[in-house]
């Protein structure tokens, strides 16, 4: 973490790969809009859906017979257990607020992701953090429109910048994890880890996992392709040469993704006053990233 360069964008197959995943990651707040399945059950069989996709290039590799790959096993599995909190707060924000103001805020992903880079050690540049303050000015705006007019929508706010920052440590944990295993070994294990998380939570509360009408299940199926296996597995590919800082700063872009989609889709426009904190968001991301690309130190 220390000697890795968080600054530098990515560059080569990584470039696309990171904007399939902007897609792929763009279209889970809309698709999840539309669902009626309850929370955990789309926890639990979007992830286990993911799983069952990834493994047959798992058992190929082999890595989880290796006793060198213990740690980075456990912390596939950590990074699993993260990701299924991140996943309780991002669709209670897609349930509680608007799916333009929820994308924002859990997109304050890099900021969380930039503060832990530095706790670890690793540098990022000082005026970079301009961008970064901007940024939280957009959501201030937003949070503070919600609230005005919904404590419900102030609630999902909340929910979506907690798992913001779940999101962030999900990413370094992944980083962490990959330094050893294949992407395929990763993601296999950490997506089922964090779907056997549901799971119990499911059984316990009594929610239904089974018996929807074949709509429901095509917009599972929709979830899994799109926001798992093109968003999530892309992004974790690209962790292997990228530092999390980057990747996590590539999600800003989801945001007018996910406004886009909303809106052709749902015909969800944001309040009026959510649009100058989406633009200031937007204008704080750019910023960071014209500063990294600099390389200035501080």
């Amino acid at each position: 973490m220390r000697d890795q360069n968080h600054t530098q964008m990515p560059s080569g197959r990584d470039i696309p790969l990171l904007l399939l995943g902007v897609i792929g990651i763009g279209t889970s707040g809309p698709v999840i809009a539309l669902s009626a399945m309850p929370i955990i059950t789309l926890i639990f069989w979007r992830n286990l859906g993911g799983a069952l996709i990834m493994a047959p290039f798992a058992l190929r590799n082999g890595q989880w017979l290796k006793s060198e790959n213990r740690r980075g096993l456990a912390w596939s599995m950590a990074a699993g257990f993260v990701l299924a909190l991140h996943f309780i707060g991002f669709f209670i924000a897609m349930r509680y607020t608007t799916v333009a103001a929820g994308t924002a805020l859990t997109a304050l992903q890099p900021i969380f992701a930039a503060y832990f880079v530095k706790k670890l050690g690793g540098h990022i540049p000082r005026r970079a953090w301009i961008g970064m303050v901007i940024s939280f000015i957009g959501v201030l705006i937003i949070t503070g429109v919600d609230f005005q007019i919904s404590t419900r929508a102030f609630i999902g706010d909340i929910a979506a910048i907690i798992c913001a920052a779940l999101a962030a440590l999900y990413v370094l944990l992944g980083s962490k994890a990959q330094q050893t295993l294949a992407t395929s070994t990763y993601t296999t294990l950490c997506y089922l880890t964090c779907s056997l998380t549901a799971l119990p939570i499911a059984l316990i509360t009594g929610v239904q996992l089974i018996g929807f009408e074949a709509k429901q299940w095509w917009l599972l199926l929709a979830l899994i392709l799109g926001a798992q296996i093109l968003g999530h597995t892309m992004f974790n590919f690209s962790l292997k040469r990228v530092s999390p800082a980057i990747v996590s700063l590539i999600v800003f872009f989801e945001v007018p993704v996910g406004a886009l989609l909303a809106f052709w889709w749902l015909d969800q426009l944001p309040p009026l006053g959510t649009v100058p904190g989406l633009i200031l968001l937007l204008a704080g991301c750019a910023i960071f990233v014209m500063r990294s690309k600099d390389g200035e130190k501080g």
